[in-house]
């Protein structure tokens, strides 16, 4: 039984009727896609998951050659065309702003967030920040990257791309949804354990699945776990020799290419190690095959193509001054 199947009580028990109904579809149809997507791109199922976890990619980031900061924020800095040739973009100087504390950003990001559109996510951010420690600015511009959002800027709790099994405000995939769950010491891990989705072994119990995948849709879980999920990419990235500044521009850079990425392309990604076919797919499940293409002829190579529309979309949406 997959989880559009699954009575509509483990789904979401606040909503009503009609959006549950409207949920299970929206779940069935994304399902279909992604499946055709993915067969369309000749990628296997189990492989286009993406983003590994956290506890999975730290064994991936161990070996090769370290990167700085300032080779990080210059990745960061590059408008979209800018590269032309396979491998590391040249460094380029870049403006970070300058270091502050977590806890003036998450009072001046809660003021701001308490009048604006998302104001009914101030306190979750605020919690989530106080227990990892990442800035509420830094979450707010993972999540107003990741999240589909209404006309007047609103997050959608129930974003879901049609293209991956992506999901929620964090637009976590399934497995990298379970592995958080699965890794202790995560908010979502006792969450689990409380609930009796986890055996003996710590692993999600089939029957489970459902009713974990569903939290996705939850707002307060996926912020905590979009905090903790950045909180070990910015270890795991750090550990490897990434020197990650304290400003809060740095933080939500670099979570953000953990979180976008998973962390083992994100190590790729920042010592110009993406191997042109994984570069391809990348660029193809974000923009669609013909523009991929399209972009790659212009770049002149996957690695450049995938590369310079990246660090566009970051340079647009990862905007933590949005939420200071």
């Amino acid at each position: 039984m997959t989880e559009a199947s699954r009575p509509s009580s483990l789904l979401a028990p606040h909503l009503t009727p009609v959006q549950k109904a409207s949920l299970i579809s929206g779940e069935a149809r994304a399902e279909v896609a992604g499946r055709l997507w993915r067969a369309a791109l000749g990628v296997a199922e189990a492989k286009d998951e993406g983003a590994s976890t956290a506890a999975r990619g730290a064994s991936l980031i161990g070996e090769g050659p370290s990167a700085g900061l300032d080779r990080l924020l210059a990745l960061l800095g590059p408008r979209p065309g800018a590269a032309t040739t396979e491998g590391p973009a040249p460094v380029v100087a870049a403006a970070s702003p300058d270091p502050s504390c977590a806890a003036e950003d998450s009072l001046a990001a809660g003021v701001s967030l308490r009048n604006g559109a998302n104001a009914r996510y101030a306190v979750m951010l605020e919690n989530a920040a106080g227990r990892t420690g990442i800035p509420v600015a830094a979450l707010a511009a993972i999540v107003d990257a990741e999240a589909d959002k209404g006309a007047d800027g609103s997050w959608q709790p129930y974003s879901r791309n049609p293209r991956s099994s992506a999901a929620g405000l964090g637009q976590f995939l399934k497995g990298s949804w379970e592995g958080e769950a699965e890794r202790a010491g995560t908010w979502l891990n006792e969450s689990a354990r409380a609930n009796g989705w986890l055996d003996a072994q710590g692993r999600v119990r089939p029957e489970s699945r459902g009713a974990l995948l569903a939290l996705r849709y939850d707002p307060k879980a996926a912020i905590e776990t979009v905090s903790d999920y950045a909180s070990a990419n910015l270890e795991t990235l750090r550990r490897a020799g990434v020197r990650i500044g304290d400003g809060v521009s740095d933080l939500a850079r670099a979570a953000y290419l953990g979180h976008h990425l998973g962390i083992g392309d994100a190590r790729r990604f920042l010592n110009g190690g993406l191997e042109p076919e994984r570069a391809r797919r990348l660029l193809g499940a974000q923009v669609g095959g013909a523009d991929a293409e399209r972009r790659i002829a212009q770049a002149g190579g996957a690695v450049a193509a995938h590369r310079s529309w990246l660090l566009g979309y970051i340079d647009r949406h990862v905007r933590p001054d949005r939420f200071a």
